[in-house]
């Protein structure tokens, strides 16, 4: 494969996307429950729960850190040391429409990034023009 695992890494980074703002969603539309909890997703559980075990890395000094991650488990945790309104709601509508333009940044990053590759694949298919 031309890009070895690039496509793959970038296609589990915007299901990520897709993800989180999915859940950035539900917190802005319960924004007045009674009771309801904000959530998040966990962005290094996600993505290590796609991408496997490890990340392929060459350590080319004996002095470097080793590349080793852990595997988690796809996890929506609840937010915790919020404060909380009378209704016993703890969503903060600005820092969550805050988050979303984040994600927003963030996937449009990782569209970019995806059509740059398709850009250079086609260049390379026309000979260079």
């Amino acid at each position: 494969m031309i890009y070895g695992k690039t496509f793959e890494a970038l296609g589990k980074s915007l299901d990520y996307a897709i993800r989180r703002n999915d859940q950035i969603a539900a917190n802005v539309a319960n924004v007045d429950t009674p009771n309801y909890k904000a959530k998040d997703i966990a962005f290094k559980d996600i993505l290590n729960e796609k991408l496997g075990s490890s990340l392929p890395a060459k350590r080319t000094h004996e002095k470097h850190l080793p590349f080793h991650t852990e595997t988690h488990t796809y996890r929506t945790f609840k937010k915790k040391n919020l404060q909380y309104n009378h209704n016993g709601n703890n969503v903060d509508i600005d820092k969550e429409m805050a988050n979303l333009a984040k994600n927003q940044i963030y996937y449009q990053g990782l569209v970019d990034r995806i059509n740059g590759k398709f850009t250079d694949l086609q260049t390379v298919i026309r000979g260079g023009r």
